[in-house]
């Protein structure tokens, strides 16, 4: 730690703090266009200028200097440094002057209005005219894809997003050309970008030059209502904040989380907001013949009870979808146990996942921020980048640092960051266990990182790749006092609370593929069970938001309400709860789904013991303690991985495929959002020009 003076306050700091953390940690204020925490110094802007006693007799840029770098006073004092001299003042308003020369100062018809950080130096610092008479720059508009739109005129050339691009999403496509007044940010041959986190350059640039294409002049900031959230489009759990214009929701920005997300989020959570609002399910419906007619709500219902009255216990089952909330399949699971069932299952992709084995057998164990502590990681089966993008570039940030050897085994991806190719399957997992070099190179890690995806135990034999991948985590010391590197990543936000709450087959019951095969069952409860095909014969009621596969196949449909229109507790892959809040509500009749399910089971005669939100929490709770401690990991018992590893099966030879293909059309909202198509579309085409 060192000692330095800030305008009189003594503050003690690392010395490997810049002069403007330093400066804010002792509470002064410091401009900044260029300087981000999380990207490398660039020293661009020169917004950051302090004055520092016994430096050099002119301002120093404060985000380029280090504390380490100052010298003493003559008697040893502590350095002094000064943010608010008459020096200071005049370099920061000389600075403004000059970026506002050629800026096009179009304010009013910006989207980036109220929300510009130029804007609000300008008032600090700017003056209300100018001594230049020259021609403003000007430069042509970019196009970098259909989800960032491009006003260069307005660009300061602060770097930020080249930055991002190349050291964050760990895709240089952004970059500058030309010099002096001449300089631009560009894609070089104008092309769209290709990260899955683009979207984030928005939120980091400064200035107008980067805005949202699709949010574009739809809303002021001063319009809108803020609502603070948690993402379902994967099971990362990033913190959002929705912000809605009364019953619409207009654009979703991220939230700071350190534990998460940072303050990053994917394009698929960013822009996923259309989606909400085009083929909804507003009413009730019910099959006559082949084709579906709007009902009533006391009209479905008793459609429904009087087939399930007609149905055997042992023939009706219930699957939880992939956006279904803890409350919901709570509920879901105490009517069906009710109704004397024991056929339900959350795996609607047929997951070798047991929660009777202990927590630990299904978690991210490591923690997303655990990465970070990590000094070797091996893949098995997973595609981070397209499965959980935020993610992949905390993985990216840890190799960055070096020392981080990476191994895959699966599909080879491009994942923002070299690594080892294995091999594709099953034997290249059993062959690490006998030894080899990546073997080795795990062993002599003091915290391995084991990270399993989806598509290695979606299979018929997931249940002994998992076991495999369990026994290789104890062999390699991945499990040990004060460090579990077993590490399951989940694709589907509401896998982990529902596994946690138990929604998965009873004594005898059936599992999904069982539910969903000819002769399965007879009555199926299907919440927002959208990634699967149903067989003829069972009849079919859907609870959920929009005209999917799922709402094709039912013959009764209940509309339920999206995330965005809820409050409810989502589950992330490393087992924090985090609670979802409504910042809308849901179209026409439709209704929160836990409440449909309290409707419901009136008249079917199981009533369920909880009249509002707040009760079946309280149940909830009761019954699984941890889910009540919101935004906190539970360590899970590492015995678990232990007792995993004990089991044995069959392997196949066939190659693991990774469980997300198409990045943009992963769930129900996505596929009805037409910014999401254009997106896969633009992926499609790129694919097929790398093929030719």
């Amino acid at each position: 730690m060192a000692k330095i003076i800030v305008d009189d306050i003594e503050v003690e700091v690392p010395a490997e703090y810049t002069l403007l953390q330093a400066c804010e940690a002792a509470g002064a204020e410091i401009p900044r266009f260029c300087f981000h925490e999380r990207l490398s110094i660039a020293g661009n802007c020169r917004m950051c200028l302090v004055e520092v006693k016994g430096g050099p007799p002119k301002p120093t840029a404060s985000c380029a200097m280090n504390v380490r770098d100052l010298r003493p006073g003559p008697n040893g004092e502590p350095p002094v440094v000064l943010t608010k001299s008459p020096m200071v003042k005049k370099a920061r308003e000389g600075v403004m002057e000059f970026l506002l020369i050629n800026h096009p100062l179009d304010c009013p018809i910006c989207d980036q209005g109220g929300e510009c950080d130029l804007q609000d130096q300008a008032m600090a610092y700017g003056v209300d005219t100018s001594r230049y008479a020259e021609n403003k720059r000007a430069v042509e508009d970019k196009y970098i894809g259909p989800l960032v739109k491009t006003s260069m005129t307005r660009c300061i050339q602060c770097t930020r997003c080249v930055r991002f691009t190349t050291e964050v999403a760990g895709v240089a496509e952004l970059g500058a050309i030309g010099r002096g007044e001449d300089m631009e940010i560009t894609t070089y041959l104008e092309a769209s970008l290709t990260s899955e986190l683009q979207g984030n350059v928005v939120d980091l640039c400064p200035v107008g030059a980067l805005t949202q294409r699709p949010y574009a002049y739809h809303a002021r900031p001063w319009e809108l209502v803020k609502t603070e959230s948690v993402d379902v489009m994967d099971a990362v759990g990033s913190n959002i904040r929705v912000d809605t214009r009364g019953r619409e929701v207009m654009r979703i920005l991220p939230r700071l989380n350190e534990d998460v997300n940072e303050e990053w989020i994917s394009d698929k959570t960013r822009y996923i907001w259309d989606g909400l609002k085009t083929q909804r399910l507003d009413r009730a419906y019910i099959r006559v013949g082949s084709r579906l007619r709007p009902a009533s709500w006391p009209e479905a219902f008793a459609a429904i009870a009087a087939k399930v009255k007609a149905t055997p216990a042992n023939r009706i089952g219930a699957l939880i979808g992939d956006l279904v909330s803890v409350e919901e399949a709570f509920a879901a699971k105490d009517l069906i146990t009710r109704l004397g069932s024991a056929n339900i299952d959350c795996r609607q992709d047929g997951v070798a996942l047991d929660p009777s084995l202990g927590r630990a057998s299904y978690l991210f164990n490591p923690t997303i921020a655990g990465i970070e502590d990590a000094d070797a990681l091996l893949i098995i089966g997973s595609d981070p980048r397209r499965e959980a993008s935020v993610l992949n570039a905390r993985i990216r940030k840890r190799w960055l640092r070096g020392a981080f050897p990476i191994g895959l085994i699966g599909e080879a991806v491009d994942l923002t960051y070299t690594y080892d190719y294995l091999g594709a399957g099953t034997d290249t997992l059993s062959s690490l266990l006998e030894g080899g070099a990546f073997a080795e190179k795990l062993k002599g890690a003091e915290r391995p990182l084991i990270l399993i995806g989806q598509g290695a135990l979606a299979r018929a034999d997931g249940a002994a790749v998992l076991a495999l991948a369990a026994k290789l985590a104890e062999s390699v010391g991945a499990v040990k006092e004060g460090w579990n590197g077993f590490a399951v990543l989940h694709t589907a936000a509401s896998r982990v609370g529902a596994l946690d709450v138990g929604a998965v087959p009873g004594q005898g019951g059936l599992d999904t593929g069982a539910m969903t095969a000819p002769g399965g069952v007879d009555v199926l409860f299907a919440l927002g069970a959208d990634e699967v095909d149903i067989a003829p014969g069972a009849f079919v009621v859907y609870l959920g938001t929009h005209g999917d596969r799922g709402a094709h196949r039912a013959d009764v449909i209940l509309p339920g309400a999206a995330y965005t229109e809820k409050s409810g507790t989502y589950v992330n892959t490393e087992g924090r709860a985090q609670l979802a809040a409504r910042a809308a509500f849901p179209p026409g009749e439709a209704r929160e789904d836990w409440a449909v399910l309290r409707a419901l089971s009136d008249v079917l005669g199981q009533r369920l013991p909880y009249d509002s939100l707040a009760q079946l929490r309280a149940a909830l709770y009761a019954a699984h303690p941890h889910l009540a401690r919101i935004d906190h990991v539970e360590p899970a018992d590492a015995a678990a991985v232990s007792r995993l590893a004990g089991f044995t099966g069959p392997l196949e030879r066939t190659p693991f495929r990774a469980a997300v293909s198409e990045f943009y059309m992963t769930n129900p909202i996505a596929r009805a959002s037409a910014v999401m198509a254009e997106c896969a579309a633009l992926a499609k085409s790129r694919l097929a020009v790398a093929a030719e």
